[in-house]
């Protein structure tokens, strides 16, 4: 037995360290060619530094449904690790570790993705896969890397020459015909995070049967080593830049519904890509169409260490302070700030008293799901005869207010688990529906064409989202897209100022016809390896022993989506997903459903009050029973 295997069972056996860390130990550095890892281990082995074995490899980092994600950057940096450095002081290399995202955990992602892309394709021509990533730590070391591995393994790889948005990846698979493709990124996770989020052919996040064949394929990697093929036989790398935004950027601008809106008086913008990829697509964008744009200049630069924030996510707050800050020196009338992939988009408007509002995911969206009905109806494009073809698709833990909105309009309305696959997957189906001697190359028509086909054959998508942050207008694009979602927004704040009307106004006038709707998200965070027992057994213990009764009022319903058969609006038999929903007979509901990519346990609270009354008194009646909810959840999971 060497050193160091000797010093991992003795931990093992003084209670220092887990086995199934010792064991991953073991894996790693049989599997691993990297000099690096060894001594990193070694390291921290000597200075007995065991809680951070533990969260490193407590676990191998599983290949899921929706890619690789997990830390960068160890809570400890090794010398080893750190090496010379690298940008915006990060380690010069990666965490070692089997719960982590390094090369290790990398490598066996994007060969086991070949490996049934290749299988998929078959012997009749080479794969096609696209790669894309942010401003992360390693994201372009990780691009790189992937589009190497791609070339050696026989595939040709599109890389993109600079840091790009996650829509755009999903719009560039559809766009190029590729089989697959991967974007480097964490979304809005904490600087020490990146990811390995992967697609399939039709521009969507994987989802079964794809999914689980490339689980399988991942999961039979268990060395870094592999041999590239003959140089005759290898792929190529592709560069795409200038000419594929562009063509992503004119597609964008179809979604504008009433160009004519934004003509006259320029609207004043503040905007914000918080250091991420956001503003490659939208500053530009935005100035096309006459819109007066500042941005904030210290949140321009293209940084991993997001330096100016807590945290990058705009739907927090904070995140949004410098923007809005800036909107107030400068006299402008919106705020938006993007994600660092660009896939999220918050924002803050002036109110009627002339400060800023910041709204929640679940107003922006029902703000144009309700613009965007009312103007296809205006314009003609719906109609009495086909309005039963329109839709409006969101996930369950979304608003009520956008099912409000679309009965209100006698269009559907369809409930999704959460996650934005599950949108693209009706995409899919609408697109599917419609013959094959009737849509030729669907890829290649016009938004018109494509809207005439689906009110024809199958289901006209008007909009979708979800409540954390993420809108799409449009099927060309099959993941939530905050540069679409940007412009969509733009015109509806450009619509409320033709009409002599604020926003929150436009919003409150919303909620007058539909009923106040009110909801919060709150979260529990419980990190390592610990933390993560903690979230299973809170979670298990709300789907073995669900209340009875909540914050005084009786439990009507309850939906456990992880053993109960769920169908939603269309009769489609939904996935089991560890998520359950608790209805009370005073109208108020929650949902708990552990995070699929944070450490923690996340909670949806839902009030709203019947069309008409006193605003003012619904919203504050509403805004006091969901904090009591609140507070009684907290002390019950305490006690769970």
């Amino acid at each position: 037995m060497t050193p160091l295997a000797s010093a991992l069972a003795a931990a093992v056996s003084s209670g220092k360290l887990r086995e199934s860390a010792q064991a991953n130990i073991t894996a790693l550095l049989a599997g691993s060619t990297s000099e690096v890892a060894a001594n990193a281990v070694a390291e921290l082995v000597e200075s007995g530094a065991w809680e951070e074995l533990n969260d490193r490899f407590f676990k191998t980092l599983a290949f899921g449904t929706g890619g690789l994600r997990g830390r960068t950057i160890g809570h400890i940096v090794t010398k080893a690790e750190q090496g010379n450095g690298g940008p915006n002081q990060r380690p010069e290399h990666p965490c070692t570790s089997t719960a982590s995202m390094n090369y290790y955990n990398l490598g066996r992602a994007v060969r086991g993705l070949i490996a049934y892309t290749r299988q998929f394709v078959g012997d009749s021509r080479r794969p096609k896969i696209v790669f894309a990533h942010d401003t992360r730590h390693f994201s372009r070391d990780f691009a790189e890397f992937c589009a190497k591995v791609c070339a050696d393994l026989g595939c040709d790889a599109f890389l993109f020459e600079g840091p790009r948005s996650t829509p755009q990846l999903s719009f560039a698979i559809r766009e190029l015909r590729a089989d697959a493709g991967v974007v480097l990124t964490a979304s809005h996770n904490p600087p020490h995070d990146n990811g390995f989020k992967a697609y399939f052919n039709d521009g969507a996040q994987i989802v079964d049967p794809h999914a689980g064949g490339i689980i399988h394929e991942v999961n039979a990697v268990a060395s870094e080593h592999y041999d590239p093929l003959p140089s005759g036989e290898r792929g190529t790398i592709t560069i795409l830049g200038a000419e594929m935004d562009a063509i992503y950027t004119e597609r964008l601008k179809t979604l504008l519904l009433q160009p004519s809106l934004l003509e006259g008086a320029a609207t004043k913008v503040v905007f914000t890509n918080l250091h991420g990829t956001g503003g490659h697509i939208n500053v530009p964008m935005l100035r096309s169409f006459g819109f007066e744009v500042v941005t904030v200049p210290e949140q321009d630069v293209q940084d991993g260490r997001f330096p100016t924030v807590e945290s990058p996510n705009p739907e927090n707050a904070p995140a949004l302070k410098m923007a809005i800050d800036l909107a107030i020196r400068e006299n402008a009338e919106i705020v938006i700030g993007t994600d660092p992939d660009a896939d999220r988009m918050g924002v803050a408007v002036r109110d009627a008293d002339g400060g800023m509002t910041l709204l929640t995911g679940n107003q922006i969206g029902s703000l144009m799901a309700w613009y965007r009905l009312k103007t296809c109806f205006e314009l003609g494009w719906l109609t009495d005869a086909n309005r039963s073809r329109a839709v409006l698709v969101k996930t369950f833990v979304t608003t009520e207010l956008q099912k409000a909105i679309a009965d209100g309009f006698g269009v559907g309305i369809v409930d999704t688990l959460t996650g934005f696959k599950y949108i693209a997957g009706k995409l899919r189906k609408y697109e599917d529906s419609i013959p094959a001697d009737r849509k030729g190359d669907y890829r290649s028509l016009s938004e018109e064409e494509t809207r005439r086909l689906r009110l024809e054959y199958s289901r006209f998508f008007v909009f979708g989202g979800e409540e954390s942050y993420g809108y799409l207008g449009s099927d060309s694009v099959r993941d939530k897209d905050a540069n679409g979602a940007t412009l969509m927004f733009a015109e509806v704040a450009a619509f409320a100022k033709s009409q002599g009307k604020t926003v929150t106004s436009q919003l409150d006038e919303i909620y007058d016809e539909f009923g106040y709707h009110l909801e919060i998200g709150k979260s529990l965070v419980m990190e390592g390896a610990d933390g993560a027992a903690k979230i299973q057994a809170l979670a298990n213990s709300y789907a073995d022993n669900p209340p009875t009764a909540v914050d005084g009022s009786d439990v009507v319903r309850i939906r456990d989506f992880a053993k109960q058969d769920i169908f939603d609006q269309e009769g489609d038999l939904l996935p089991k997903e560890k998520m359950l929903f608790v209805d009370l007979a005073d109208g108020r509901s929650f949902a708990v459903r552990p995070s699929g990519t944070e450490p923690k346990i996340k909670f949806y609270l839902f009030g709203k009050s019947a069309p008409g009354g006193d605003l003012t008194a619904s919203k504050n009646h509403v805004q006091a029973s969901l904090a009591s909810l609140w507070s009684w959840i907290e002390a019950d999971a305490a006690g769970r």
